[in-house]
């Protein structure tokens, strides 16, 4: 479905439209055209982070206002950003990078809005997932995305163990202090299966590291790991 219109042609007393917009991971010269002109065209921007978003919108000269939606107050913000599209507001979210509602605060607003019977228009663009995906050197035909492990460390290597039989490609997000013990885990439970390691992607200091997962380990212990961590890993080829 293609869309153009926003709200500052609406006419008056319709409905607005949410947008979902993907913005850049990293460089910002992959945000779309698309991207832009709905960022600039649309009444208000929801934003995980309104100080990363402001970056983006410095750099293309935007200027359309900004409210902060993150993560805790998703189920007090939601239905006043509703309300402002109800009222004919055309409403684009977004993330601090990459996609909204991929690890990121954006399926509790999506599912309201559908509910309510608002249109929800997806405006694609970047992601780690396929980021890393593409380059991994590991099939890409059927994948499974699993986002961040449990914290904790039984229920973590419990679905580690139930993740390791799927024949699938499997994807995950890390933090980078969490990185090592995730690695060893791996190594313990998958023992040297393929897998990659995408730090930074896209950005000045990005890192993709290829190999059997004790070589990963080997490559990332003792070290001080900065950044966004995605993580594939090979399927089961039992």
């Amino acid at each position: 479905m293609t869309r153009s219109r926003t709200s500052r042609d609406e006419p008056a007393g319709s409905t607005g439209t949410l947008y979902i917009v993907s913005t850049p991971i990293g460089n910002l010269e992959d945000v779309t055209m698309r991207a832009l002109r709905v960022l600039g065209e649309c009444s208000l921007i929801a934003a995980e982070d309104t100080r990363r978003t402001r970056k983006l919108l410095s750099r293309y000269d935007l200027h359309t206002p900004l409210t902060s939606y993150y993560q805790q107050q998703q189920f007090h913000k939601a239905p006043r950003i509703l309300d402002r599209i109800r009222e004919g507001a055309d409403v684009a979210l977004v993330t601090d990078a990459g996609t909204p509602g991929i690890s990121d605060p954006g399926a509790i607003l999506v599912g309201m809005a559908v509910e309510a019977g608002i249109d929800v228009v997806p405006v694609p663009g970047p992601s780690a997932v396929i980021t890393l995906l593409s380059v991994s050197g590991l099939p890409t035909d059927r994948f499974v995305f699993e986002g961040f492990l449990p914290v904790k460390s039984g229920r973590k290597k419990r679905r580690v163990e139930e993740l390791a039989v799927d024949p699938r490609t499997t994807i995950l997000y890390e933090s980078p202090h969490r990185l090592v013990k995730t690695l060893a885990l791996l190594v313990e439970v998958c023992g040297d299966r393929r897998a990659a390691v995408g730090r930074e992607l896209t950005k000045v200091h990005e890192e993709v590291r290829r190999g059997p997962l004790p070589e990963l380990l080997e490559h990332f212990e003792g070290k001080k790991v900065l950044g966004e961590v995605t993580i594939v890993i090979a399927g089961f080829d039992g």
